[in-house]
């Protein structure tokens, strides 16, 4: 009787491994798709990144769409670029100020 109790939990122990491993299969192949499926049909977020480009180890450029206006952003030198409402004016269309007039030093006699 004790050999068939000894095949007996080897079997169990060799069917829960094979389960286990079966649910982690599935969860690798499956798992992050199906997750994310389930959160976004729940609600649309108002954030999302549309892009990424790394330009060096350091930083990193991010476009991102906040409530459906796309922004860039310059991650790694705690900079942000073009961060502007629709309606405001941009840097570049703002008035510039006046040139300062240069003066010419007076000759010396």
């Amino acid at each position: 009787m004790d050999v068939f109790l000894l095949i007996r939990a080897v079997a169990a122990l060799a069917v829960t491994l094979g389960l286990i491993g079966l649910a982690a299969v599935l969860l690798r192949k499956f798992g992050p798709e199906a997750l994310n499926r389930l959160v976004s049909q729940r609600r649309e977020r108002r954030l999302q990144v549309v892009e990424t480009l790394v330009l060096d180890p350091a930083r990193r450029l991010v476009l991102c769409r906040l409530d459906g206006e796309e922004r860039l952003v310059l991650l790694g030198d705690g900079r942000l670029l073009d961060w502007t409402p629709a309606g405001a004016p941009s840097p570049s269309s703002a008035p510039s100020p006046a040139p300062i007039a240069e003066t010419q030093p007076e000759p010396v006699v």
